[in-house]
């Protein structure tokens, strides 16, 4: 089945757990696209009155073009359901690698925000172990520095970069550093350790581990959509 397809399906099963009234976090990236459209389409049909803090210029776009409204943190504070999409999704636990599209800090902070985190993906996203590169944000300044004491606690870092060639610039105006750990084995070892380790880093802003926050996935595949819940999966 075509991956896209598969996507749409990931994300119809997120979007009916939507409920009138809710504040939501809207993810960012191709499965939370369909995401936000097919939200924009109950809206329509249904009047279904949401409010959405998006994760990314690109996503706010999007939730504009479909009609669904926006807000902030500064008029909702606390967001009943934040839906976003993943890299990676381990099947034990549902600890996610994120960040790919680089809007990992504004979705860590809706993340964290939200009473309730969900994910969709289709299931080549599923996973035993996190394997895959861990994006870092970083100050720009003196990114280099930061590079070398990420490489000194075994990760290879590579600066990101758009197309053309100059850096890749986060919508908070920072780089983003992709981190390779493959040096320490086809799995990342001890991710929590990882994580707290380059965060205490000067210079680092956030991680791309999304560790025990999902509460519940939904993942597409050709047998249909199933639902992993953490609480279950742990």
């Amino acid at each position: 089945m075509d991956q896209n397809n598969l996507k749409r399906q990931a994300a119809a099963a997120a979007v009916a757990e939507i409920a009138d009234g809710m504040v939501l976090g809207l993810g960012t990236g191709s499965t939370a696209a369909f995401m936000i459209e097919l939200l924009g389409a109950r809206i329509r049909a249904e009047g279904l009155r949401v409010r959405g803090i998006p994760t990314s210029r690109s996503t706010a776009d999007l939730a504009r073009k479909f009609g669904v409204p926006l807000t902030d943190f500064a008029a909702d504070p606390v967001v009943d359901l934040a839906i976003d999409g993943a890299d990676q999704i381990t099947r034990a636990g549902l600890d996610l690698i994120k960040g790919f599209g680089g809007a990992l800090l504004r979705e860590k902070i809706v993340a964290d925000a939200a009473r309730r985190f969900i994910i969709m993906g289709d299931a080549s996203k599923l996973a035993d172990h996190l394997s895959l590169k861990v994006p870092v944000e970083v100050v720009r300044f003196g990114w280099e520095a930061t590079s070398r004491k990420i490489a000194d606690r075994g990760a290879e870092p590579t600066l990101r970069v758009q197309p053309g060639g100059e850096p890749f610039v986060s919508d908070e105006g920072n780089f983003i550093l992709d981190c390779d750990f493959s040096a320490l084995g086809a799995a990342i070892p001890d991710p929590a350790r990882r994580d707290s380790e380059l965060r205490a880093l000067v210079g680092v802003i956030e991680t791309g581990f999304f560790l025990g926050r999902a509460a519940r996935a939904y993942i597409a595949g050709p047998g249909g959509v199933a639902r992993l819940d953490r609480t279950a999966a742990a």
